[in-house]
């Protein structure tokens, strides 16, 4: 039985799945999760999990080489932007804009579905 890292076996089997430059889409409770790629669903009641909390587990065991964002997430939700980049060190951000970025979601690897309701807390992780 595994005893530390991520639990979730289809998250864990996800991550282990990608390779270089894969990317995986983590979103809020209402992103419009594309049909095609895995999807991860690990929304329990709003709020939990959140991104960052889902980010920080990620992180802690997968190379992420960058993150994309939505340009509107400087705009409307500063706070959350701000503990993300705590959360990421000096991972690089790149910006594009929301329908961009829900474009690009499409043609991930995966998506990780969590309770957050943090407008536009979705981001692409781009796989190191």
């Amino acid at each position: 039985m595994k005893r530390t890292g991520i639990l979730h076996p289809g998250l864990g089997h996800l991550l282990a799945s990608c390779g270089h430059t894969d990317y995986i889409t983590v979103c809020d409770g209402g992103f419009p999760v594309p049909i095609g790629p895995e999807r991860v669903d690990l929304a329990l009641v709003p709020g939990i999990p959140t991104v960052l909390d889902v980010v920080r587990a990620i992180h802690a065991e997968w190379s992420v080489d960058r993150v994309l964002i939505a340009d509107e997430m400087a705009e409307v939700s500063l706070d959350f932007l701000r503990e993300l980049r705590a959360v990421l060190g000096g991972v690089p951000l790149e910006v594009v804009s929301h329908l961009e970025l829900k474009r690009l979601s499409q043609t991930a690897r995966g998506t990780v579905r969590t309770g957050d309701t943090v407008p536009y807390a979705n981001l692409i992780l781009v796989s190191g």
